[in-house]
């Protein structure tokens, strides 16, 4: 578990964070979501106890990260967006050896079970040098996962992968996921999108919002969005639907489909269905559409903007 209260870091006079507050559950993936520079990197420095904060709280596994940051590195297994890995050494090498730094008891054991957690057993003589990014991403994961950590702290854990490579990785996190705490940084909001149990979306070193991509799109758009596809020119049909009562920003689509938003109170799809078959088109399909979490980043940031003259 991760705990953050009023967490805050300063470089100089340019803040990086300010007063981030939020926590993250046992079984749990948190996608901390925004663009590069947002803060992301600087938090999971801190949680790992790489850096202190300025000010504000926070503990990992029941650990304060400054006055117990020994007992917290020793649950915490930390990926960093660049794997500091060892070319000349085989991944089983490079494995044992952090694992004797570290400490463990039965080292060998912990290697042979890290490097079957991410599916790399049969790699382990193979020089780190020669191993592709995805793989090298795998033994990182697996020097992270190596003590068996409550909490795992991935930064931009895709990152230059193949979109082969990407798909690998981002189902062995899924899996690892269900059994730990799991902090996930990225700014591919896909996969976040895809990974997370929940997202924190972070701007200018502030959290902008905080929910699962579902809620945050019901609070977002506070109406029902739906597409409409049928045979032939939509756009003939376009100003009859914009006539219905309850149906706001009817518009036609790139992809020729018609889209529109209605309130959750009054569903007006079985009118629109209606008046296109009445008006002699053939219906291809009706469907409720989700806002993206790009959408929803997008949305969030430019009122973030919006607000920024009000409060100066």
């Amino acid at each position: 578990m991760i705990q953050v209260s009023g967490l805050t870091k300063d470089y100089g006079a340019r803040r990086a964070i300010d007063n981030l507050t939020f926590e993250a559950k046992q079984g749990e993936i948190l996608g901390f979501l925004g663009p590069n520079g947002a803060g992301k990197t600087t938090t999971m420095r801190i949680l790992t106890g790489y850096m202190p904060p300025t000010r504000g709280e926070a503990s990992v596994a029941g650990f304060d990260i400054i006055s117990e940051s020994l007992e917290v590195r020793k649950r915490v297994g930390y990926l960093p967006e660049t794997v500091p890995l060892y070319p000349d050494m085989t991944a089983f090498d490079y494995l044992m050896y952090m694992a004797q730094l570290r400490h463990l008891e039965n080292a060998e054991d912990c290697v042979d079970d890290a490097l079957e957690m991410v599916g790399m057993e049969e790699r382990a003589d193979g020089l780190v040098g020669k191993l592709s990014k995805g793989m090298k991403q795998r033994i990182g994961l697996a020097q992270a996962l190596l003590h068996k950590p409550e909490v795992l702290i991935l930064d931009e854990p895709s990152i230059g992968l193949d979109p082969g490579q990407v798909v690998e990785v981002r189902k062995l996190i899924k899996n690892i996921g269900q059994e730990r705490t799991v902090l996930l940084s990225t700014h591919v909001l896909p996969e976040a999108q895809q990974l997370c149990d929940r997202v924190m979306i972070i701007n200018k070193g502030q959290i902008v919002a905080e929910d699962t991509p579902g809620n945050l799109q019901a609070r977002l758009v506070g109406a029902e969005r739906a597409s409409l596809r049928v045979r032939g020119k939509a756009d003939k049909l376009l100003p009859k639907i914009q006539q219905i009562k309850g149906l706001e920003n009817a518009s036609l689509d790139s992809d020729g489909s018609l889209q529109f938003h209605f309130s959750p109170k009054k569903d007006v799809r079985p009118e629109v269905a209606k008046i296109a078959v009445n008006a002699g088109f053939d219906l291809l399909e009706l469907k409720a559409v989700g806002m993206s979490l790009e959408e929803i980043f997008l949305e969030l940031t430019r009122e973030e903007k919006t607000a920024e003259p009000e409060s100066e």
